[in-house]
C-alpha cells in the first residue's frame, strides 16, 4: 500500500524504509536537499523555501494519510511556539494530491507554523523521500544537517537537542 502511496514520487524501497522506520533510525539525506526549492503556500502561489535562509529550518513532509503525522503535529506546533523567537522555522510540505484532504487533516490538527504544499510530487522527489514523515534539518547557513525518517515520541528529546544546538550557532 504504501508502496502505491510512493509510486509518484520516484524510487521507492519498501524493505529499508520499514527496516529504518522499525528501528527509529536518524538517515543521512542521499540526495542535496535544499531551501533552493519551491513549493505552493496556502493561497496556491508558487513560493521559494529561501525565504527561510538565516534560520533554523525544520522541513517536514506529511500527508493526510500518515498516522505518525497525526503525533509530529502538536510537537512541531510546540517547537515552533518555543523556539520561534531563537531563530525557528517550521516548515511543514503537505504531499496529498487532492489537497482537500490535507484541510480536512489540518481542521482536526491545526498547524501553528508554515504550511507548504507539494500535490505533484516535485519537491519529494528532489529531497529522495523515502517514508511518512520525513523531516530534514537546516542550519542558519541552508545546510542539511540532519534528517529522519518517521517520528518517535521517544525521540522528541534527541529532536529538541539537535534544534537547541543549532540555535545556539
Amino acid at each position: 500500500m504504501l508502496k502505491k502511496l510512493f509510486s509518484h514520487l520516484g524510487k521507492f524501497n519498501v524493505a529499508a524504509f520499514s527496516l529504518a522506520l522499525g528501528l527509529g533510525l536518524s538517515i543521512t539525506a542521499q540526495a542535496a536537499p535544499s531551501l533552493d526549492n519551491k513549493v505552493m503556500d496556502q493561497q496556491g502561489q508558487s513560493v521559494s523555501l529561501q525565504q527561510f535562509a538565516g534560520k533554523v529550518v525544520y522541513v517536514d513532509f506529511w500527508a493526510s494519510w500518515c498516522a505518525p503525522c497525526r503525533k509530529s503535529f502538536p510537537w512541531m506546533n510546540a517547537i515552533q511556539d518555543k523556539y520561534q523567537q531563537q531563530g525557528l522555522e517550521v516548515v511543514a510540505i503537505n504531499l496529498d494530491v487532492d489537497t482537500a484532504l490535507a484541510h480536512e487533516f489540518l481542521s482536526k490538527l491545526p498547524a501553528q507554523f508554515n504550511l507548504r504544499f507539494d500535490p505533484e510530487g516535485d519537491i519529494a522527489q528532489a529531497f529522495e523521500l523515502q517514508g511518512m514523515p520525513s523531516s530534514f534539518l537546516f542550519n542558519r547557513k541552508g545546510e542539511l544537517v540532519q534528517t529522519h525518517m518517521g517520528f518517535f515520541t521517544e525521540n522528541i528529546p534527541a529532536y529538541e537537542q539537535e534544534i537547541q544546538m543549532l540555535l545556539q550557532e
